[in-house]
């Protein structure tokens, strides 16, 4: 059976019946799953990788041998990942203040063991819808900046002073050519950023 959305959803626990029912559960709702047996393992996957580039989550062991689900869930937020691969601690009882306290660093939610498996693989397609906003907006940025490292020095001149709202007369006094110049270049920057106006131009670098 093919998943019904293009995510994946890891799993990181220590117990291998506990990552087999996972994947089972996840299965069970067409979502794809890997597993991991450490923390170290997962960060070996990953390290030095932009991930996520599509929608994913993790669901993260509390405490296991070597490094914990706190140590690595840290790490991830060192490198800004927690909100793109949004994560679901999965606690025992004991360890419930613990997660609730990662929550409010940025988890995502915890569950506590024995947990309802209809209520958390419904968290995990909401971890998902979050990282898909997530990831949409970061390949956004980085399609714009992408837009703007490929506009001449003098494109970029002429770009900042037309959101700044000059008309073009004032454009070229200030930078020394003509009018037809200022044209030019300024159809070139509205080409190249795909805009129509100098309003949809100021309000797109807003995002950068």
């Amino acid at each position: 059976m093919q998943p019904a959305i293009d995510a994946s959803v890891y799993i990181v626990d220590d117990d291998a019946s506990v990552r087999e029912a996972l994947a089972w559960l996840l299965r069970s709702r067409r979502l794809a799953s890997q597993a991991y047996d450490s923390a170290e393992a997962f960060l070996a996957q990953v390290e030095g990788a932009h991930l996520p580039t599509r929608p994913a989550c993790l669901l993260l062991d509390v405490r296991m041998p070597g490094m914990s689900g706190l140590a690595l869930f840290e790490r991830l937020v060192e490198r800004g990942l927690h909100l793109s691969l949004p994560v679901i601690f999965l606690t025992g009882h004991a360890d419930v203040p613990t997660a609730v306290s990662m929550v409010k660093r940025g988890a995502f939610d915890f569950c506590e063991k024995p947990f309802s498996d209809n209520a958390l693989v419904d968290r995990v397609e909401q971890a998902l819808a979050q990282s898909a906003t997530v990831v949409q907006a970061q390949q956004a940025r980085e399609r714009l900046r992408q837009r703007l490292s490929e506009l001449t020095e003098r494109e970029r001149a002429v770009m900042q002073l037309v959101i700044e709202g000059l008309p073009n007369k004032r454009i070229a006094d200030q930078l020394d050519i003509s009018v037809r110049t200022v044209e030019v270049h300024r159809a070139r920057v509205f080409d190249k950023m795909e805009v129509k106006s100098a309003v949809e131009l100021a309000n797109l670098l807003r995002e950068v």
